[in-house]
């Protein structure tokens, strides 16, 4: 098996990019501290298309060179705003019909991999501040809270591993 060249990887331009076909998909980033899982969530939004990117409360905003270093361009390819206030863009969303799911541990919650999204919505995930997560008053305010199975003694992932893992699977149940 022979590693493929970055030149064999059919990569969309930025143009291409904002005039492709999105995944009914858009991340809410809800008071996330570290630059550096910014720039991942955007990178990752980016592989899988995702229609926008909110970045809110303390959420940092590019242009930063922290941001930048772990998007590597995705800045400028995943459509971004920054709100001030989650819960209010939250109600604001489902307002518009956006069903509205919170990724954290919680009582009742649907684990990702019994999560079934349907085709015909448009889901927004929100991913919460790496120490307190999200805020209980978005996670009451959520259609769905959504976890994704542990088994380890640390039940704790990364921001930005959270991201992953939920974007890859919610992109294939709608996608593929």
């Amino acid at each position: 098996m022979r590693k493929l060249k970055n030149s064999e990887l059919n990569r969309l331009s930025v143009d291409e990019f904002k005039s492709s076909q999105k995944t009914s998909l858009i991340v809410i980033l809800d008071n996330i501290r570290s630059l550096n899982n910014i720039g991942s969530v955007f990178r990752t939004s980016d592989a899988f298309l995702i229609e926008k990117i909110y970045l809110c409360g303390i959420t940092a905003k590019p242009p930063h060179k922290d941001i930048h270093r772990t998007a590597l361009g995705s800045t400028e390819s995943v459509a971004w705003e920054y709100r001030e206030d989650t819960l209010e863009l939250v109600k604001e969303l489902q307002e518009n019909g956006v069903k509205v799911a919170s990724i954290e541990q919680a009582e009742n919650a649907t684990m990702l991999h019994e999560f079934t999204p349907e085709k015909t919505n448009t889901y927004a995930v929100v991913f919460g501040n790496e120490v307190k997560g999200v805020q209980q008053a978005v996670v009451s305010a959520s259609d769905y809270v959504i976890e994704i199975p542990q088994f380890g003694t640390k039940h704790s992932l990364n921001i930005s591993v959270s991201t992953g893992v939920v974007l890859w699977d919610v992109f294939r149940k709608l996608v593929l």
